[in-house]
């Protein structure tokens, strides 16, 4: 590969051949949306559940964030709207200790506390301004793909300090999410990169990875957490510094 000034850009690994650009998902990839997610819920939620120990709240933030993700699939099918796809989460979360929110006006202070604190806990990845870095050095271009609406992510990007990511596509861009080739598509458009010579860096293995690599761009997984997944034959990745030589 080579930068914008026609030099040899020898900054990404090997293994990915000529790489011309970079999209990368947001969430729990450049963003570790997960803190943000279980802080703020501990946040708005310890009068509801008092005295409840360590191993509780982790019980709890799973539950809200990788347990519920049904009503979050049901929010992208457009059967739901974010809020409310985000109150039911909460509800089944606090649900499972014993603890039911009214319809009303508990449920409205709830999620209006939680909406507001969630974003003043946003932050980027430590291995993300490194990556970022040597792809502005080497006059690579990127920018982000995610299955949340632009405008929400925008904000999200810009209180993690990562302003500089200029093209960002969400599901209202082009009107479908991932794993549909052209949300990936319109990526590459902004890029104005060869889908063949584009990485795609997420943390799903299934919308991020195998999705962009279905829709003809270099689809990498970025396994943070250790998943096993045995019949994954795609690179893999535990951190973007293995991107990087």
């Amino acid at each position: 590969m080579t930068s914008s000034g026609g030099a040899p850009a020898e900054v990404l690994a090997d293994s990915f051949g000529a790489v011309r650009g970079v999209l990368f998902d947001i969430d729990d990839t450049l963003v570790d949306l997960e803190y943000a997610m279980t802080t703020a819920l501990r946040d708005v939620s310890e009068h509801l559940l008092p005295g409840l120990d360590p191993a509780g709240w982790a019980r709890f933030g799973r539950i809200f964030t990788h347990e519920t993700t049904h009503y979050y699939d049901r929010y992208l099918a457009g059967e739901l709207t974010f809020n409310e796809q985000r109150l039911l989460r909460g509800r089944a979360a606090l649900g499972h200790f014993g603890v039911e929110l009214d319809d009303g006006e508990e449920s409205h202070g709830w999620l209006t506390a939680y909406s507001r604190l969630q974003p003043s806990y946003v932050r980027a990845f430590d291995d993300v301004g490194p990556l970022l870095d040597a792809l502005d050095a080497a006059g690579i271009p990127y920018g982000a793909v995610s299955n949340n609406v632009r405008d929400y992510q925008r904000v999200k990007l810009d209180s993690a300090g990562l302003e500089r990511i200029r093209h960002l596509v969400g599901t209202d861009t082009v009107g479908v999410p991932k794993p549909d080739p052209a949300i990936y598509l319109e990526g590459v458009r902004l890029l104005g990169t060869p889908a063949g010579a584009t990485l795609f860096v997420g943390d799903n293995r299934l919308l991020d990875a195998e999705g962009s690599t279905a829709a003809g761009l270099l689809g990498v997984w970025l396994n943070r957490v250790g998943e096993t997944a045995p019949d994954f034959d795609g690179p893999e990745i535990a951190s973007l510094a293995q991107l990087l030589r």
